[in-house]
């Protein structure tokens, strides 16, 4: 495998997962709630999700990047009201008052499938990968594997790091402050999907 692709590929994983968005907002919400492994299981749906995006865009695939355009405001609003139901859900949900049990495999398998179709439902995952390889040359082009295992490995370390830091932090703030934060992060995970809505039927 072509080390400096995946080098190069792990920089863009760790580039695209870093920056706060809905995917964060939930990883956090889930590590409070339900511990690092719930949320690092969370990360590795996008991480997955992102891998399988930057393949398809280092291979070229012109068949799914034409579903993905023809079919934008479906999956726009899809991953929109999905954002919102995750949402909703977490505000229903009251404060754990102790330190998370540890997670089943169910549980963990749960967390893993919700967010993996949450960012595969986002044109704008694939868009930014397009965009990032595009400016790589043929890099993408003659290491599209070795690129995408770097994207995965990259956007999984950010992901444990940020469950790790999280479970960290709530063991430190109590019940109340686990509870605070996790209705603000559900309510900006509303925000966004009400935001991702609205574009999507433009």
């Amino acid at each position: 495998m072509d080390a400096d692709a995946l080098l190069r590929g792990a920089a863009i994983g760790l580039a695209v997962a870093a920056p706060v968005g809905p995917v964060g907002l939930l990883c956090v919400r889930r590590t409070l709630s339900g511990g690092a492994a719930i949320g690092f299981a969370s990360g590795l749906g996008a991480a997955t999700a992102d891998a399988a995006y930057a393949a398809m865009a280092a291979l070229g695939t012109g068949a799914a990047m034409r579903f993905l355009d023809e079919h934008a405001t479906a999956i726009g609003v899809a991953g929109g009201a999905l954002l919102v139901a995750l949402a909703a859900s977490g505000l229903r949900r009251p404060a754990a008052e102790h330190a998370a049990p540890a997670a089943d495999a169910r549980g963990l398998a749960s967390a893993f499938g919700s967010v993996l179709v949450l960012t595969l439902a986002n044109p704008a995952t694939i868009l930014s990968f397009v965009a990032i390889f595009a400016g790589i040359g043929a890099a993408a082009a003659t290491a599209p594997i070795a690129l995408a295992s770097g994207v995965f490995a990259g956007s999984a370390a950010w992901w444990l790091f940020l469950a790790l830091a999280t479970a960290m932090l709530g063991r430190g703030i109590g019940a109340r402050g686990r509870r605070a934060i996790d209705v603000a992060a559900a309510l900006s995970l509303a925000a966004f999907g009400a935001w991702t809505i609205v574009s999507a039927l433009r």
